[in-house]
C-alpha cells in the first residue's frame, strides 16, 4: 500500500485561521509524518517554532489566493518568509496576465520570486478551474521557462480543485521538466493514489486523507496475510 501521507502537503489557509489551528496543523503533521505543511506567511514563524529540526517541510503562501500583488510585494513576501523559516514558496499566478497574453511581464512575475527565494523550492498555483486547455498549456510553459520547481493545479479557494483531465494535461506539457501538485477536492485515498498514478508528485489536502472501506479490507488482509 503506498504510504498518501509521504506526499501530502497538509494545508491551513483560511482566512479565520488561529494560532491554535496552526499548533494543531502541525501536531497532526508530525504525527502523520506528512510531507509538508502549507500556511499564510504571517503564521511562518510559528510554524518554525513547533517543526524545527523535523522533516516536515514548511511551505508559505505568495499572494494568495488571487495572485494579483505587485511583483516586487510578492518578492519581498517570499524572501520574508525564507528568511524566517519557510522552506517552500507557493505563489498564485497572475491569472489576468495570462488572458491579457502579457506573457513576459507574467515570465517576469514568476522569475523574480525564484530569484528573491534564493534557491529554495518554489511552487506555482495555475488555478486550473479559471482556464481553458489552451491557457492551461500555456502556463506551464511559462513555468517551464521560469524553470519552476512544481506546477500546483488549484489554491482550493475558487471554483473547484484538481482534475484527472487537468493533470494529465499539465503532465502531457511539462513532462519530468516540472513536479505536479494535484490539490483541491482529494479526499480519499483512491482519488488520490490516482493522481499519483496518473502524474502528479505530491498531493495538496486540507483534510486527512481517508481510505475507503474497500482499501481499509484490502490493506486489513494484508497485513493479516502476513
Amino acid at each position: 500500500m503506498t504510504d498518501i501521507n509521504a506526499f501530502l502537503d497538509f494545508t491551513q489557509l483560511n482566512s479565520f485561521t488561529t494560532h491554535h489551528d496552526i499548533v494543531n496543523l502541525c501536531n497532526e503533521a508530525l504525527q502523520n509524518n506528512y510531507h509538508a505543511i502549507c500556511v499564510n506567511s504571517c503564521y511562518v514563524p510559528l510554524a518554525k517554532q513547533l517543526l524545527n529540526k523535523t522533516s516536515v517541510k514548511i511551505c508559505s503562501t505568495v499572494s494568495f489566493p488571487l495572485g494579483a500583488m505587485s511583483t516586487q510585494a510578492k518578492a519581498f513576501e517570499a524572501r520574508k518568509a525564507i528568511e524566517q523559516g519557510a522552506d517552500e514558496i507557493e505563489m498564485v499566478l497572475n491569472i489576468g496576465s495570462l488572458k491579457s497574453k502579457s506573457y513576459l511581464s507574467l515570465l517576469k512575475d514568476i522569475i523574480d520570486v525564484k530569484l528573491a527565494i534564493n534557491g529554495k523550492t518554489l511552487k506555482v498555483i495555475i488555478e486550473i478551474s479559471q482556464l481553458n486547455k489552451n491557457e492551461i498549456i500555456k502556463a506551464c510553459e511559462i513555468c517551464m521557462d521560469a524553470k519552476v520547481d512544481y506546477i500546483k493545479t488549484s489554491t482550493g479557494f475558487s471554483n473547484s480543485g484538481a482534475t484527472f483531465t487537468a493533470v494529465k494535461i499539465i503532465k502531457k506539457t511539462v513532462k519530468d521538466h516540472v513536479k505536479i501538485v494535484a490539490s483541491g477536492g482529494i479526499q480519499d485515498y483512491e482519488t488520490a493514489l490516482k493522481y499519483l498514478q496518473i502524474g502528479a508528485d505530491r498531493i495538496g489536502a486540507s483534510q486527512e486523507i481517508k481510505m475507503t472501506k474497500a482499501q481499509f479490507s484490502a490493506d486489513l488482509y494484508s497485513k493479516m496475510e502476513r
